[in-house]
């Protein structure tokens, strides 16, 4: 019997699009070369082959088969280049990695040339600038000054901006900067401007001795990093502030404590922990990597004398095959470096995790915003860790510890394979996969309106709540087509309160519930949690430092926050009613009369997601007739594109077509890079011609103009949070990244 029909797939579509689109093996013609099916069996196979490592001429069929039920299963997916890449040529099979900046061009340039090789192979980076000298410092080698950390960032940036991860996407990277580096002000707001820096996640690096000042209201030292000494005072609230406002500003910087990191970090005696992959929940030394997989909670409960729980005998059964699994996947896996691959296999660490646990708070009737949720996810993750552990110190009595265990903090203890077992990871695009909700995030929402082939609309809804609508007689399509426009139910006059109370979403949770449960996790995390806070749009600075406080009162090792609509480069959703162009539209040719000598009109500034767009619109007897924008000091495809888009409105004005419906066509129309401004969002440079078009038209007839910008084909959701630029779907945001989970479309930075 084959492994396909003991194990068949359960996998949604959107998981099937994902796969097609992102992971499964293609033909030199770019044809689909396998099946899902076939890609869980490869990956089984190759990660059950390490095996033979320990016990030569071992039949691993046995192995491979519980590898491969585990996945077919959903129980538990490992991180994405695990599954892209095992059995394949490149195996290249870890998700994480860190990499040493230090202060020498020679060393900066080496770095930029090795991430530029994770990035080809599927992983992510992180680094720390807190080494290079600060801006305007003594070069002794060239008599000159130093340009500091921040320049040098924008050349990473750029080398990323070269290489397609994968061969699919951009790479991701995480940058962090010490809080007592002389240039830490110029690093806070290095991506106010969200149009820098796009491939770099940033966060700051608090120390323990920042944060007691900042509780005594007092000054630290900045040290320069080339000699460690003192150079100059900054008062840490108002270093704490400039922190706040750009993280409400914008979603960043992320804070990272560094010294509660460094109290847990499991191999001191190998150096200090600096930085972390890019969404923040793997900690690592430099040169060090780190492959993740997570459990899905959703498949771990069971029925019970009438009700559900949780089932622990199942979830320990996947623990102990996840952990096995996670610690051949090192011994499979070909580094891009042979640093990596010798740092890697002396500490042996892996980062198990899980997912879909506010699916499995649904099925227990547990909302996420409680002490029983807080209470379940503590439980949950000290059962995990604790088991994990156990299979960790079976593999070493079977295999060996980790050869770095003798000088570790574990030292004292029973031998351990791996220097870490647990981390929760943000999941992304496996949980679309497994089908459930991202790592420990509430729902995003529980429904969406997908747009797929021709724009045609679909609206997607959680199961849960979809079954409790029919089971408690509140179901209608009014009723799904009124939680698809705001995502959410609490406003839903239909919806009983106690189905409210449950089905929360995470921007119905309170900003400190997020920080709770990420403390709830991390207590029995050996790495670090990756957990988005998240801020309704009207949260003000003063909402955002206490959620930064209490993390770091609650033992969190770092924090992101995001507030709705505070990213230029959020995505809109799609937007722009079919209107014909004209009612009087026929088949006949019409030539646009000649434009006149002499015209007259307004010009009117307006802020793009491309820079500033000045729009001029000019009238002549007949009435409006022409339209010529400039893009401020920018140039390229966005001014060409205004430029084209303007001509051809005044070619349609001046061949009778009416303004009002050109304006209704242009309105609505969506880019990656939006922009918030007074009176509202402009979607893109045409929308932002539509948007002048409408107030010039009230102008010119002598109405009063409103400063709003009016939203044009929108639900409420798609306003919240953005729509995806290549299928349409609702994007998520989590750790400084914009997913997708509609057809796995993910961007970090």
């Amino acid at each position: 019997m084959s492994f396909e029909t003991k194990h068949p797939l359960q996998l949604s579509a959107n998981a099937l699009t994902v796969l097609e689109r992102r992971y499964l093996r293609r033909d030199e013609n770019g044809q689909l070369a396998e099946t899902p099916e076939q890609m869980f069996r490869r990956v089984a196979d190759n990660i059950a082959a390490s095996d033979r490592l320990y016990s030569p001429g071992r039949d691993t069929a046995d192995t491979a088969e519980e590898f491969y039920a585990l996945m077919a299963g959903l129980e538990f997916i490992p991180n994405s280049p695990t599954l892209m890449n095992a059995g394949r040529d490149l195996q290249q099979l870890s998700a994480c990695f860190v990499l040493p900046v230090e202060d020498s061009m020679q060393s900066i340039f080496d770095t930029i040339k090795n991430a530029a090789l994770i990035h080809k192979s599927g992983g992510g980076t992180g680094f720390s600038f807190s080494r290079i000298r600060p801006k305007n410092d003594l070069v002794r080698t060239t008599n000159g000054c130093a340009s500091g950390p921040i320049s040098f960032m924008r050349v990473f940036n750029a080398a990323t901006e070269a290489v397609k991860q994968g061969g699919t996407r951009r790479g991701a990277n995480m940058a962090i900067l010490r809080v007592d580096h002389p240039d830490i002000l110029e690093f806070i707001a290095c991506k106010n401007d969200t149009r820098e820096l796009t491939n770099f996640n940033i966060s700051v690096a608090l120390t323990d001795a920042f944060m007691q000042a900042l509780q005594d209201n007092g000054e630290y030292d900045l040290l320069n990093p080339r000699t460690r000494k003192p150079v100059g005072r900054l008062n840490a609230r108002d270093v704490f502030n400039q922190v706040v406002q750009s993280a409400w500003n914008t979603g960043e910087p992320g804070v990272v404590f560094i010294d509660r990191i460094n109290a847990f970090n499991p191999t001191p005696a190998q150096g200090e922990i600096e930085s972390t992959n890019p969404c923040g929940e793997q900690p690592l030394l430099p040169y060090e990597a780190c492959n993740l997989g997570s459990i899905n909670l959703a498949l771990m409960t069971m029925e019970k004398d009438g009700t559900r729980v949780v089932d622990f005998a199942r979830l320990r059964r996947v623990v102990r095959s996840a952990v096995h699994f996670l610690d051949n996947v090192i011994d499979a896996s070909l580094f891009p470096l042979e640093q990596i691959a010798q740092r890697v296999r002396t500490n042996r660490k892996i980062g198990l995790g899980v997912m879909g646990f506010a699916d499995l708070l649904l099925t227990l009737g547990i909302p996420y915003n409680s002490e029983r949720a807080l209470q379940m996810g503590e439980n949950l993750m000290k059962f995990i860790n604790e088991e994990s552990k156990q299979r960790s110190h079976e593999l070493a009595l079977e295999r060996g510890s980790f050869p770095a265990f003798s000088e570790s903090r574990y030292a004292e203890g029973q031998p351990l394979r791996n220097a870490t077992t647990t981390t929760i990871a943000p999941t992304g695009t496996i949980s679309i996969l497994a089908g459930v909700s991202s790592g420990i995030e509430p729902l995003f929402a529980l429904a969406y309106v997908r747009t797929v082939m021709d724009n045609d609309r679909l609206t997607e809804v959680n199961p849960s709540f979809e079954q409790t609508a029919m089971l408690q007689g509140f179901h209608t399509p009014e009723l799904i087509a009124e939680v698809a426009k705001h995502g959410s139910v609490q406003n839903l006059a239909a919806v009983p309160d106690e189905i409210k109370n449950i089905f929360v979403t995470a921007h119905d949770i309170e900003p400190l519930w997020h920080t709770r449960m990420q403390a709830a996790f991390q207590h029995h995390t050996d790495n670090a949690v990756s957990k988005t806070v998240n801020f309704p749009q009207h949260a003000t600075p003063e909402d955002v430092e206490n959620v930064f406080v209490e993390a770091f009162r609650l033992g969190c090792k770092g924090v992101t926050i995001y507030r709705d609509g505070s990213r230029s480069g959020q995505v809109l959703s799609v937007g722009g009613d079919k209107t014909d162009l004209s009612a009087a539209e026929h088949e006949e040719k019409i030539e646009p009369r000649k434009r006149p000598d002499v015209t007259f009109g307004r010009t009117e500034k307006i802020k793009t997601g491309c820079g500033n767009l000045y729009v001029t619109l000019n009238h002549d007897e007949a009435g409006l007739c022409e339209v010529f924008t400039q893009m401020g000091k920018s140039g390229g495809c966005a001014a060409s594109q205004s430029e084209a888009i303007a001509r051809l409105i005044s070619l349609s004005l001046r061949a009778g077509v009416n303004p009002q419906a050109i304006t209704r066509n242009l309105r609505g129309i969506r880019c990656p890079h939006p922009s918030w401004q007074k009176g509202g969002m402009v979607l893109s440079c045409p929308d932002g011609l539509g948007v002048v078009l409408e107030r010039y038209l009230s102008w010119r007839e002598g109405k009063s103009e409103d400063d709003t910008i009016h939203s044009h084909g929108l639900t409420e959701l798609d306003k919240l949070v953005g729509a995806c630029p290549e299928c349409g779907g609702t994007l998520e945001h989590e750790e400084g990244c914009m997913l997708c989970r509609a057809c796995g479309f993910s961007r970090c930075g």
